[in-house]
């Protein structure tokens, strides 16, 4: 209903139209600015009118009014969204307001979700898809944002990816946040799958070309809807996918969740603060960006390192308890020893080990 209704207002204005053409997630901004509206008691094009005058700070005041007001029935968060869609459709019909105007400060309440390995496997589990359980291993494995996702094509796998072990994605400034326009320009994402993510996007592929009736090629999208005609899943639908299943199983999740839990892979086994950057698909900061042949192989090389920190769908195997407990006794006899007997025994390349 407030999808129809929102639809309809924006036929109306082609300023806004205009404005939203640019953007990707449309709805939410069209609601968030006709929320703002009804409230200011103005059309869109009367907003605009207010900075007629370029001096004129009127649209400043106004957002600043709206920012006071406690009886708008808005929290802080959700007005922190509106000011920001009111401030993007003045920007982009070139009326930019004062950076100052419509401030709010948005407390965190919770703390960043964490996902931990069992919650993971439960969602994975959950999937009902093979494209499901093949986009959960895919972005807790490659970090790549969910704009990306939607727009990503099996052309930017590199060649025989199949055969690789951990095959990299090299995705091109375009599909990355910035669009690769000004300071984004020449940014790069090159990522890699773990074995099980590349194990789920095989299974998925062959499960996709069945429905299709058809191979895919490298102008195909990814991730595609698992129901005729089989279109690209588009932005919003990723979200809610997502939503979905971590409401079904009952696991707290999103697709950015995802991203830090690869960045703290990448933080656990100490890479670079710059190749970190390049994984999650950011500018590289004071040097060249990493982007040849060999510096991608330096970069395959250490995200091995993570992969068992990345990997969540088995359950690792747990070592015999009679193992364990001969294990115990060689560790406490090591720690008996001296420092001068284990010096000794490091000399002469003494270890020990168990009779077969």
């Amino acid at each position: 209903m407030i999808r129809d209704i929102t639809a309809k207002w924006v036929e109306q204005y082609p300023e806004v139209k205009r404005w939203l053409a640019k953007l990707q997630a449309k709805e939410r901004n069209a609601y968030d600015l006709y929320r703002f509206c009804q409230w200011a008691g103005k059309t869109p094009t009367e907003l605009l009118a207010l900075k007629s005058n370029p001096a004129s700070k009127e649209a400043e005041l106004l957002l600043d009014t709206f920012v006071a007001d406690e009886k708008t029935g808005f929290t802080n968060a959700v007005k922190f969204n509106l000011v920001a869609s009111v401030k993007s459709f003045f920007k982009h019909n070139y009326l930019d307001l004062a950076r100052a105007s419509g401030m709010i400060s948005v407390e965190k309440v919770k703390p960043y979700n964490k996902p931990r390995k069992d919650d993971l496997r439960k969602l994975w589990t959950w999937a009902l898809s093979p494209r499901d359980k093949a986009l959960l291993t895919f972005v807790c494995s490659t970090a790549i944002a969910k704009e990306t996702l939607s727009k990503l094509q099996w052309k930017h796998f590199e060649e025989d990816w199949e055969k690789i072990e951990l095959p990299s994605i090299n995705v091109p400034p375009v599909l990355l946040k910035g669009h690769g326009i000004g300071r984004y320009k020449g940014v790069r994402q090159i990522t890699f799958l773990t074995p099980e993510a590349k194990r789920d996007l095989l299974n998925y592929r062959e499960w996709i070309e069945q429905k299709l009736k058809r191979r895919l090629t490298g102008e195909d999208n990814v991730f595609l809807e698992t129901y005729a005609p089989y279109k690209p899943i588009k932005y919003q639908r990723l979200g809610h996918l997502i939503w979905v299943l971590s409401r079904a199983a009952g696991i707290p999740f999103s697709l950015h969740d995802a991203r830090r839990y690869v960045n703290t892979a990448m933080e656990e086994i100490r890479v670079s603060p710059n190749w970190a950057r390049v994984i999650r698909g950011r500018k590289v900061r004071g040097e060249e960006a990493p982007y040849s042949r060999p510096a991608i192989e330096q970069l395959r090389a250490k995200f091995r390192e993570a992969v068992p920190m990345l990997e969540f769908t088995t359950e690792a195997s747990k070592i015999p308890r009679e193992v364990e407990e001969r294990l115990k006794v060689l560790e406490d006899f090591m720690a008996s020893l001296t420092p001068e007997q284990k010096a000794m025994m490091e000399r002469h390349n003494i270890t020990m080990r168990e009779k077969a």
